[in-house]
């Protein structure tokens, strides 16, 4: 059968990939450590659930708006109001299936073909597929570990060209932990005002941050950046609610009113009682969240001093998310039953079989040197992967 030609251009998400090739084989009875899922191990808070719950059994169950209950709308521009001082209105917001179709609606209204979109590496791996799939081009920004896979304001203005539309930034990182400073941060929105060019600003994981403070949304740090900024997030992280598909677009109406056509013919509205727990998570806020990140920094350090016992391996100290992301390239050229190790897909394999440990290869996300793991599991999974790891890389040769 023939498929679209626009198919040849990307493919499967590797972190759903080993996802669901870690549960079938835990669903076949092997003991595995899976270090790759992207979701917080924590419960949906309850009164979130309940708010769901009593929606449904008031027969909240119908059709929405197809970009989202007004009510729902409202509520995240009063969010943002009182925690970013941020003066949106309904018709700058959009609620969608996800952040993950955020940005693809986002991607279709603003591109045409042959627009670019600068992405830094490394990169969540969705960011290209959905710039290809709008018929734009990708152009790879370079970050280097040594400066803590963060670019500076000079290098991102030498790629800027008369068909860029946009760059992204997702600060805290998936897939490194990487934060950006404020300095960089006011040095880019400079960059961004003159060259009039939109900054995608995925914040997903703003809440999930263990420096001093808080992070704010990109306009804190310039507000005459604000036209030009479109904020992305949702409440899958900050929440725990992958599985409710809640995410939000912020930003220049106009866009909003495309993406939303785009939307109504295609998915319509997000799910109805789903978004009355979002009214209700955006209403009181992720109170939880210290909790969380203690259980979060305790599990990162323990990983992060693991790392220092195991030849080959080297990490920088996320700031942010539930991810470290370490280099493996010191086991490159060493053999085992399976083969030999030269690359990064070649460690998850070797970290599959030989450990019964599923991590991600960070190949797909630009950097091919390294791997990701998740640490939004227990602490008893994790020492448990860690003392799987440890055994394994001593018996390479």
């Amino acid at each position: 059968m023939k498929l679209a030609d626009r198919l040849a251009q990307i493919k499967p998400s590797p972190t759903l990939e080993i996802t669901a090739k870690a549960k079938a084989m835990k669903a076949q009875g092997i003991d595995l450590v899976g270090f790759g899922a992207g979701e917080p191990d924590f419960d949906t808070p309850e009164f979130v659930k309940e708010a769901a719950i009593k929606a449904l059994r008031e027969g909240k169950t119908k059709y929405t708006d197809a970009g989202g209950l007004p009510q729902l709308r409202d509520v995240l521009c009063a969010y943002y109001q009182r925690t970013e001082g941020l003066g949106y209105t309904r018709a700058q917001a959009i609620i969608s299936n996800g952040g993950k179709h955020v940005l693809y609606n986002l991607f279709q209204a603003l591109l045409s073909p042959g627009d670019e979109v600068i992405i830094p590496t490394p990169f969540w791996v969705s960011y290209p597929d959905q710039v290809l799939l709008a018929g734009g081009t990708p152009v790879f920004l370079p970050t280097r570990e040594e400066n803590g896979f963060c670019f500076t304001a000079g290098e991102l203005e030498k790629l800027i060209t008369p068909r860029t539309r946009a760059i992204v930034i997702n600060s805290p990182s998936n897939p490194s932990g990487a934060v950006y400073d404020e300095a960089t941060l006011r040095a880019v929105c400079e960059v961004a005002v003159r060259r009039k060019v939109f900054i995608v600003w995925d914040e997903i994981y703003k809440d999930i941050y263990y420096g001093e403070g808080r992070l704010r949304s990109l306009p804190f740090y310039d507000p005459e950046v604000l036209p030009y900024t479109l904020i992305c997030s949702g409440l899958s992280k900050n929440f725990s609610m992958t599985g409710w598909r809640i995410g939000w677009l912020l930003g220049d109406a106009a866009l909003i009113k495309a993406m939303d056509m785009i939307q109504s013919q295609s998915t319509s509205n997000p799910v109805s009682f789903a978004q009355y727990g979002a009214i209700a998570a955006l209403e009181k806020g992720p109170e939880h969240i210290g909790e969380w990140l203690e259980h979060f920094r305790a599990r990162r350090d323990a990983l992060l001093a693991a790392f220092q016992r195991i030849p080959g391996m080297r990490c920088l100290e996320p700031q942010g998310a539930f991810y470290v992301f370490p280099n493996i390239s010191g086991w490159f050229g060493k053999s085992w039953k399976g083969g030999v190790i030269n690359d990064s897909y070649g460690a998850t394999k070797f970290l599959l079989e030989e450990a019964q440990v599923a991590v991600v290869p960070g190949a797909p996300f630009g950097a091919p040197e390294n791997i990701r793991i998740s640490y939004a599991l227990s602490m008893a999974e994790i020492e448990k992967g860690i003392a799987r790891i440890a055994k394994a890389v001593q018996t390479l040769g």
